[in-house]
């Protein structure tokens, strides 16, 4: 042990002069307001105030808080029903057109004019105060409060504005500008369907993509963009030089890189169908749809503050006896009808958490932190005792009655309170030995605290070699895939993946026992696998070899068959932090640092940020740009919201391939299904229509960890 910390110390010291700040970055997070029911929302708009307000049917209402209410602050207006609203150029004055005048607040409410009952149902106003009204055939600008008729277009406006002193009219055949006392097409346009401005441009939307003009002389200036998230465009809109666009399926904006972040589902939104856009000056967007108001804001925060985030997260609703619990939601997308239950691997997603609170613990020396991994340890030490067996770990545990996942696999506890589930797999045995490994190094300080971590690895590594290198359920028969004989990982090809992890998995687990046990048994066995059955070989597969290799049947099922398993990828980098520190030579540790390179090069296109840090632990590779990608786009919103991806025009789709890799380049994750470290992080579509929430830990652990290497300062 005093060798690892040697270890250790130089790979610190190393960091250290590679650590990056943890500067504040920018985070889009969704809000979603409170509307009455039965609303029929038509506009959205911002005034210069930043007050946020909604044409209705019904009448015009204003965000409060996190509702929208009826605006009644103005007594002669509140009864009122505007037929349209707009804001002034420039000055950001809110205007109101009513079936009979038109007016503003503004300027001591001086401007004014009455208007023909029911002729106008739009308004524009320009820098000097000047109105466009326009309705069915029929045009005029209110200068002064007088009513100047204009000649009437051809064909219906679809929408107008007031941009560079002068007016803007899109029809569904032209873009007309006012010059003098009529409007005169400048750009013939075909299925147009929105407009905006930025600079000298006239940006125009279609069902097919979107495309700029100059607005002096009609030229194009930008062709047709239809490599977009969704072409069919309805409304758009330019916040601080990005333009952002508002479809049937949601919102996407252009980003300064030229790329595209596209928001939508109930992540995001109340629904995906987009009626229209406003924007407050601090660039956060408002999204209206037919049922509800939504912001997407762009918060700053560091990495620190996302993670306070998640810790508060989880002790708030996260922790069930000890372990870490997803939750199902009564009702879908509703916190509050938040519900912990058990699942398949509740050892596997703890382990995730209480390794978190040790690298945290490392990093800062936190009281709380050790608490917390000791709580979380307590659920582990309880899976051992609360069972007839010895040394056999139960997958979870809970009060008799309240099982949840798996019915069939759950006995009765000899405390008459209790059930444990059984047919514990070879996932939650990488757990035991990963919590093991951390807690020794970070968190256990006292003799009596490392003879407790030391007690629960023995006793488990016991009952495996006592019962032939596997998990023995209490049917007296070994599980489904706890099995590390010979016989077995060796039946394997080299191009299954289960040989090579298998072999990591179990030599793992000997060195980290006979390290802290000091037992020879331990190490001998280790050796005999080794050398005498092939397992260091076996660990130095070269992972390009795996590919489809079907007929391997292990009760009856076709090992070789399904693509990647990226569930393996989790369980081979959890043990490959234990497989490198315990190694029992300097020998064995440089051949299995290149079993790791070697992996984690396969991996790469994923940028996942825990398996960078590992990576760089313990062979020293690392993607530093993916790493700081991954952690800032990591979703804050942990529902299970259905999402999907596929229909999206702006990525380039993969031909089927045995990796499950759709996209050639990765999508940020807050556009993704929220998924664990074991999932296939190309997924596009996927999610379950908001019925759970995840942790977060998933965020925690590589944070710590990157706080505790000190690549992040």
């Amino acid at each position: 042990m005093k060798k690892l910390s040697i270890l250790a110390a130089g790979l610190l010291l190393w960091c250290t002069s590679h650590a990056t700040p943890d500067q504040p970055f920018t985070q889009a997070v969704s809000v979603k307001y409170q509307v009455p029911a039965g609303l029929q929302l038509l506009k959205v708009i911002t005034d210069y105030n930043d007050n946020v307000q909604v044409l209705t049917s019904q009448g015009f209402y204003r965000l409060s808080g996190n509702d929208l209410v009826r605006d009644v602050r103005f007594r002669p207006l509140a009864q009122k029903i505007p037929v349209d609203v707009t804001t002034q150029e420039t000055t950001g004055h809110l205007y109101y057109l009513y079936a009979d005048k038109c007016l503003t607040n503004g300027y001591a409410g001086i401007p004014y004019i009455n208007l023909p009952l029911n002729k106008f149902n739009r308004v524009a106003v320009d820098a000097s105060g000047r109105m466009l009204l326009s309705g069915n055939n029929a045009l005029a600008l209110g200068v002064n409060g007088k009513l100047q008729e204009l000649p009437a277009l051809p064909e219906h406006v679809q929408s107008m504005a007031a941009y560079a002193g002068t007016f803007f009219i899109l029809t569904n055949k032209a873009v007309y500008r006012l010059e003098g006392d009529q409007f005169k097409p400048v750009h013939t346009v075909k299925d147009a369907t929105a407009m905006t401005f930025n600079g000298n441009d006239v940006i125009l939307g279609t069902h097919n993509g979107y495309y700029a003009i100059n607005s002096r002389n009609g030229d194009t200036t930008l062709s047709l963009q239809v490599r977009v998230p969704v072409p069919d465009i309805n409304t758009l809109l330019v916040v601080k030089g990005h333009i952002w666009a508002g479809t049937p399926q949601g919102a996407f904006m252009k980003t300064s890189g030229g790329d595209y972040r596209y928001f939508a589902s109930r992540r995001w939104l109340d629904q995906d169908g987009v009626k229209s856009l406003a924007a407050d000056s601090n660039g956060d967007v408002y999204i209206l749809t037919a049922t509800g108001l939504n912001k997407i804001a762009f918060i700053q925060q560091t990495f620190a503050q996302k993670a306070a985030y998640f810790e508060r997260k989880i002790r708030e609703r996260h922790i069930r006896y000890g372990f870490i619990s997803n939750v199902h939601l009564l009702t879908p997308g509703d916190i509050a009808t938040a519900e912990m239950a058990d699942t398949d691997n509740d050892g596997l997603w703890s382990s995730f958490y209480l390794g978190s609170q040790a690298f945290r613990y490392a990093t800062t020396h936190e009281p709380v932190a050790k608490r917390y991994a000791w709580e979380a340890f307590e659920a582990f030490e309880r899976i051992l005792s609360i069972n007839q067996l010895t040394g056999f770990p139960s997958r979870t545990f809970e009060r008799k009655g309240y099982k949840n996942s798996d019915p069939e696999r759950w006995r009765d506890s000899p405390d008459p309170e209790w059930e444990w589930k059984g047919h514990t797999s070879s996932d939650e045995f990488v757990a035991y030995i990963w919590i093991t490994a951390v807690l020794h190094e970070m968190v256990a300080e006292t003799p009596e605290e490392k003879q407790r971590v030391t007690a629960f690895i023995d006793k488990i590594m016991t009952h495996i070699l006592d019962h032939k290198y596997t998990l023995v359920d209490i049917d007296n028969k070994p599980t489904l895939w706890a099995r590390w004989g010979p016989e077995y990982i060796n039946w394997y090809p080299e191009t299954i993946g289960d040989r090579r992890l298998g072999s990591t998995t179990i030599i793992a687990g000997l060195q980290l026992a006979y390290a802290l046990t000091g037992k020879e048994r331990y190490k001998t066995e280790a050796y005999k696998l080794l050398n005498k059955y092939g397992y260091l070989k076996n660990i130095q597969i070269d992972y390009h070899k795996i590919k489809s290799t079907p007929g391997y049947l292990h009760m009856g099922i076709d090992m070789g068959t399904g693509g990647w398993n990226h569930s393996d990828d989790e369980m081979a980098f959890l043990t490959y932090w234990v497989l490198n520190n315990y190694a029992f030579t300097d020998e064995l540790k440089q051949q299995y640092k290149g079993a790791i390179r070697n992996h984690w090069e396969m991996e790469r296109p994923e940028k996942n940020g825990l398996w960078n840090l590992i990576t760089r632990a313990t062979a020293g590779d690392y993607d530093a740009d993916a790493t700081t990608w991954w952690l800032q786009t990591f979703p804050m919103d942990q529902v299970t919201w259905t999402i999907k991806n596929a229909h999206r025009k702006d990525i380039t789709l993969l031909p089927a391939n045995f990796r499950n890799q759709t996209t050639e380049v990765l999508l940020p994750l807050d556009e993704l299904p929220v998924h664990r470290h074991n999932a296939n992080a190309f997924t596009l579509d996927g999610g379950h229509d908001g019925d759970s929430e995840l942790a977060g830990d998933e965020y925690l652990l590589p944070y710590w960890m990157a706080r505790y290497l000190k690549v992040i300062e």
